[in-house]
């Protein structure tokens, strides 16, 4: 049997309140953590493409989501957990897991596990994210949020293919808007489930997402549905001037959409 392509984790270190003991508590100790994640599917043919490989985003974010969910006497628990949450990731099959204390010894002591896909399960949350529309200046709201631009209103170059032009201009306008708010562009998805995770703002450049799904036009306000269905976003705000109307939400899309003045 072949061996399957893997991404690893190596020497990883964050501080936590962390084991059982009473000379434990109520202080931070270093954990040094490895992961090594067995991919579910060769990374060949994946095109240079971050949406199409396990990112090493999620290895990290569930180290961080794990050591957020509570205090743990054992690092045995804690290491479960840490497998759980990688191995909700469909690219993942197979992952190992190495805690250890750094501070309780000269030396490391510590854990090692080995889980697969099917054989745990997750107790994710996923993170709220909000989708805005800003076709007029607002007040953004606070937390994760991911602002999808309103078409520049150039006049776009003639020929060739009328929807990518379309699309290519609505990422020119994103990284305008991104510099006139401060922000981050986002052009992936796991750049988007990034920002959500860690509650940040990013301005969506909707091309490389868009491009390949078919019967999608380019459309900004139906890209920012399109967009907040995906996410499963917990609202959609519209900024828009006083003479433009809130689109219709399309049926199956349940979800709270209000205006930002």
């Amino acid at each position: 049997m072949d061996q399957p392509d893997r991404i690893h984790l190596r020497d990883y270190v964050l501080a936590a309140d962390i084991g059982a003991f009473q000379t434990e508590r109520g202080q931070d100790q270093r954990l040094r953590f490895n992961l090594t994640v067995d991919l579910a599917l060769p990374v060949i043919g994946v095109d240079d493409e971050v949406d199409r490989i396990l990112s090493y985003d999620i290895l990290t974010g569930a180290i961080e989501a794990g050591l957020a969910d509570r205090r743990y006497n054992l690092l045995e628990t804690l290491a479960e957990k840490i497998a759980a949450q990688v191995l909700e990731h469909p690219r993942a099959a197979q992952v190992e897991v190495t805690i250890e204390k750094l501070d309780r010894v000269p030396g490391a002591l510590g854990v090692t596990l080995v889980r697969r896909a099917a054989r745990v399960q997750a107790d994710l949350r996923a993170p709220e994210v909000r989708v805005v529309f800003y076709g007029h200046p607002a007040a953004l709201p606070q937390g994760a949020l991911v602002v999808v631009p309103d078409a520049p209103g150039l006049p776009l170059p003639e020929g060739g293919n009328v929807r990518m032009i379309a699309l290519l201009a609505l990422d020119q306008a994103a990284w305008a808007l991104a510099g006139r708010l401060g922000l981050q562009v986002a052009d992936s998805r796991t750049e988007l489930d990034w920002a959500a995770a860690n509650g940040q703002r990013v301005v969506w450049a909707p091309c490389r997402m868009v491009a390949d799904e078919a019967g999608q036009d380019a459309d900004p306000c139906r890209l920012a549905l399109w967009l907040a269905g995906r996410l499963n976003a917990v609202a959609l705000d519209w900024a828009l001037p006083p003479d433009r109307d809130m689109p219709a939400t399309p049926a199956g899309l349940d979800l709270p959409m209000g205006r930002l003045s």
